[in-house]
């Protein structure tokens, strides 16, 4: 009787826990209809691409979730559509630096210095983003990396009263794009614990680097 009891408490728990993690999945998604834009040529100007970093390698092959979100914002400059781009990412070691690996891809695209800021303290995708904000400045902003991605971003954006919207960078198809997802599933949970109930903030902030003052001056000087 004992273990009968003890297996239908089991399988109700993992039922909620099922209902819950689809719920959360759900609502994340929601939260960000019709701010993402598959299409450079639909996607509105901003000032600023706030780009989410990844690693551009996977072994010995290059990532092409990198490759995809270098590519799309590099097109959001090329074609006017931002001013000035916030790099974001991980450089928690010496030997792995994302933000900077980006900036070398966007200077080798002819993108000007003077128009690439580098958030190294991107650990994760709500430091990215409160960063952004805090940091420097960017109360709005378009995101640059996969829809699945965006959606999660957006749901931070939007708690942080962010005007962001995101431009959705292609995503890799079959068995690697299925892991991530599911993986991405479980983000999103931790995504609404993180926020509503343990509150949980960037690991560094530091000095105010204002982008917003700098691209005034930047495009003053741009149109003379």
């Amino acid at each position: 009787m004992y273990l009968h009891k003890l297996f239908l408490f089991i399988i109700v728990t993992l039922i909620i826990l099922l209902i819950f993690v689809a719920a959360a999945d759900i609502w994340v998604s929601i939260q960000a209809r019709g701010r993402i834009f598959d299409s450079i040529q639909k996607i509105p100007s901003r000032n600023i691409a706030l780009v989410l970093g990844t690693s551009k390698y996977i072994g010995k092959n290059l990532n092409p979730y990198y490759t995809y979100r270098i590519e799309a914002a590099k097109e959001l400059y090329q074609n006017n559509k931002v001013n000035v781009l916030l790099l974001s990412g991980d450089n928690e070691h010496l030997s792995y630096n994302e933000p900077w690996t980006m900036k070398r891809d966007m200077l080798r695209a002819g993108i000007p210095n003077s128009r690439i800021y580098l958030d190294y303290a991107g650990f994760r995708t709500l430091d990215s983003v409160i960063r952004a904000k805090k940091i420097f400045d960017a109360n709005a902003f378009t995101l640059v990396t996969q829809a699945f991605h965006c959606e999660r971003a957006l749901f931070i954006t939007e708690h942080y009263d962010i005007d962001a919207i995101c431009l959705a960078a292609p995503s890799p198809k079959g068995l690697a794009g299925l892991k991530i997802r599911v993986r991405e599933t479980v983000a999103r949970v931790k995504a609404i614990l993180d926020i509503y109930i343990l509150n949980v903030q960037p690991r560094f902030l530091g000095p105010k680097e204002s982008i917003c003052i700098n691209v005034i001056q930047t495009n003053s000087r741009f149109k003379k």
